[in-house]
């Protein structure tokens, strides 16, 4: 039975899933298996957010700076990324998801690049949820080559500094288009971003959860929802009534 009635969701929520290697250590196991785990958690997560009626959903996969671990894990998170893809891609599409990758696309090796834009155009006409994937993304990174393509078009004479405005930076993200996130969560009870949506997430709810990656069900999500839905959103201004004009 859908939960989809149960609550009024925000449009888009954003995750950083963090502590699969926390949950297999906990457990004597590798860290490969918290990873495997972790992908198990991501398909219940796509399909509760679609259920939910979240509109966009945004996954933190595999940042600019995780090429910096061990060899063997980066092989072995590849490995998953790839299987993920080969593996959930025809239900996906059946299940209307559409599929965006947001990160750096120059300089991957091997065929994980066209795995990724095999799925994007796959999905490309779905009307279903879409499921951002940040691969090989960071938030600092994201905003040079933004300011790089601003750069450029000054430059050239096509535009001048005074054109470049928060929404004209906005749309040469590589989030152009969608909406900023209303929740991010992320998971270990780490509290920070980790260079993940910085400019996007200007005026997102923030939510850190005790849960490790593993542990994310369709009813952490729920209960995730339920506490952003008591939250009073502001957006920089003032709505409590004491403290209007001539109280």
């Amino acid at each position: 039975m859908s939960d989809r009635h149960m609550i009024c969701p925000p449009k888009h929520v954003a995750i950083i899933m963090d502590g699969n290697g926390r949950w297999a250590k906990a457990r004597g196991l590798p860290r490969s298996m918290g990873h495997r785990k972790g992908v198990e958690a991501v398909r219940e997560t796509v399909r509760a957010a679609g259920d939910l009626g979240i509109s966009y959903l945004t996954l933190y996969a595999f940042s600019s700076e995780n090429w910096s671990r061990p060899e063997a894990e980066v092989n072995d998170l590849m490995g998953l990324l790839k299987a993920f893809i080969r593996r959930d891609l025809a239900e996906l599409h059946r299940e209307n998801v559409r599929i965006r990758i947001i990160g750096d696309r120059t300089n991957l090796r091997g065929d994980i690049m066209p795995l990724l834009l095999e799925a994007e155009e796959t999905t490309r006409n779905n009307t279903g949820i879409t499921l951002l994937i940040a691969f090989n993304y960071g938030a600092r990174d994201e905003m040079v080559r933004a300011m790089r393509r601003l750069a450029a078009e000054v430059a050239a004479g096509t535009m001048s500094p005074d054109d470049i405005t928060p929404a004209r930076v906005s749309a040469s993200l590589d989030t152009s288009g969608i909406p900023d996130p209303d929740l991010i969560l992320r998971t270990s009870g780490e509290e920070r971003l980790s260079n993940f949506l910085l400019w996007q997430a200007a005026y997102s709810e923030l939510m850190f959860l005790p849960e490790l990656w593993p542990d994310f069900t369709r009813e952490t999500l729920i209960h995730a929802i339920e506490r952003f839905q008591r939250r009073e959103r502001r957006f920089g201004g003032v709505t409590a009534p004491s403290l209007a004009v001539g109280s």
